[in-house]
């Protein structure tokens, strides 16, 4: 490939992308679905990024407690209530978040990127590579993946961390699966034959002819998977297994409280609605996403 005729496909490419962003951004802004499940998204991480501003009683995230307004009822000044220590309830979902939402968010991010670079280099390569990496995927998709979940974090001991990365080995083998068939789809295509003729190597095609063309399917999956990973983070949490106390994550909330319902119901009810907006918001999205950037659903 010489040096004239380098600039001018990367260029053309360059304005196809763009024109095809534009159509995306325009898809998207006729979309309700798409404008409400990323209004709820957005809400929900502006509120936990800035938690520990906005939170009323911050320190009560940090282990304090106040036993003398112990299951006080929501009123004016406790929304949401506050549990048997007399912890504000408001506090605690709001600072919880932060590792909820965020975990869920680090976990999909992870597994995309391990199961990216697995997928595409097994599509790509073919052969026996191609057999020996997707065979290693199904046989990591034979374990359970809430199962296998809870083993790792459990063996590694409670923390952040630990969390996420248990969840991240679970969860990359459906990304390696949807990259690896993107990726036989598209090896074949005419660009990335003539890209191949121009002396492009593979690193090269792959990064900057395949992976651009297939992202779509892998946002729309990491946007409904990411309400799924914070459910299996909650469900860690829940069993005791998540973070150390006395860090507040939803789940874990919903775990101490099980044991008050149905008298003092507050202690339970808003945790568990914090898992169910996210959950909705992140599955509105990723349905409104897969209908703007999935041709196929278009159809």
């Amino acid at each position: 490939m010489s040096a004239a005729e380098s600039p001018k496909i990367d260029d053309a490419q360059a304005g196809g992308d763009r024109a095809a962003m534009a159509r995306a951004l325009y898809r998207f802004r006729q979309s309700a679905l798409s404008i409400v499940g990323a209004a709820i998204v957005l809400m929900l991480l502006a509120l936990v990024v800035v938690a520990p501003w906005i939170a009323p009683h911050p320190e009560h995230a940090a282990g304090g407690f106040a036993m003398g307004a112990r299951f006080a009822p929501p009123s004016a000044q406790a929304w949401f209530g506050t549990n048997e220590l007399g912890q504000d309830v408001l506090s605690l979902v709001l600072i919880g978040g932060r590792v909820s939402l965020l975990s869920g968010v680090a976990v999909v991010l992870a597994a995309t990127l391990v199961g990216t670079l697995v997928g595409a280099t097994a599509g790509y390569a073919g052969g026996l590579i191609d057999d020996a990496l997707m065979r290693f995927t199904d046989l990591w998709l034979t374990l359970p993946g809430l199962i296998l979940a809870m083993a790792l974090a459990a063996a590694l001991g409670p923390g952040v961390a630990n969390m996420i990365f248990a969840i991240a080995v679970a969860w990359w083998p459906g990304y390696a699966r949807l990259v690896r068939g993107e990726t036989l789809a598209r090896r074949e295509d005419a660009y990335v034959q003539a890209a191949r003729a121009l002396g492009a190597g593979p690193l090269r095609i792959v990064g900057r002819h395949i992976l651009p063309n297939i992202v779509s399917p892998i946002i729309v999956k990491m946007s409904l998977d990411v309400g799924f990973a914070i459910l299996t983070v909650a469900s860690l949490g829940f069993v005791g297994i998540g973070v150390k106390p006395p860090t507040p994550e939803w789940g874990s909330l919903l775990s101490n409280a099980r044991g008050y319902l149905p008298d003092f119901w507050w202690t339970a009810i808003f945790p568990g609605l914090a898992i169910f907006l996210a959950v909705f918001g992140f599955n509105l999205l990723g349905d409104g996403l897969r209908d703007v950037l999935d041709p196929r659903a278009r159809r």
